[in-house]
């Protein structure tokens, strides 16, 4: 069994690292730039507030990573519905780079079990769903961990609860 958790673990790591790679070669930006482009897109609109909790920055960090995104006119701020927030919205650059983020995470991901035949992909992927239940602690758990997803392939999503 610590053999198995102990190659799980490695896989997870991998996996991260890679992904971690291709979103830094797609937007050369530190940090959770590229997650923040993904996370904004789920909901336009989205308050400064919501995306420093999802990304688990410090306030004055998400005003810092909005304002790079705004310098690469990848997000605009505008008013909120109740004029004391901003809400933050990509523009079309944004959207078209959210797009390549996500294929090129997906890729990534997708290159890690090529081989596997169909069967062992069903398998493999049930698994995965089951474990995913586990995961979150709350209600912003889930949004945190799926900060990544590319929701079009998420009707039915393991993890419960409400997307951002």
């Amino acid at each position: 069994m610590d053999k198995n958790i102990n190659q799980l673990g490695a896989l997870a790591l991998a996996l991260t690292d890679r992904i971690k790679k291709s979103l830094k070669e797609t937007y050369d930006r530190s940090g959770e730039s590229a997650a923040a482009i993904i996370v904004i897109g789920y909901v336009q609109g989205l308050s400064v507030e919501v995306l420093r909790q999802v990304l688990s920055l410090s306030h004055p960090g998400t005003v810092r990573l909005i304002d790079r995104l705004a310098e690469d006119d990848l997000v605009e701020r505008r008013k909120a519905k109740d004029g004391r927030a901003v809400a933050l919205h990509l523009t079309d650059k944004g959207l078209e780079l959210r797009q390549l983020l996500m294929k090129n995470r997906l890729d990534v991901i997708e290159a890690s079990v090529q081989n596997f035949t169909i069967k062992e992909r069903e398998t493999f992927f049930k698994l995965i769903s089951k474990a995913l239940k586990n995961l979150p602690e709350s209600e912003m758990a889930k949004h945190q961990i799926c900060r990544l997803c590319d929701t079009r392939y998420c009707e039915d999503c393991p993890i419960p609860g409400n997307a951002v």
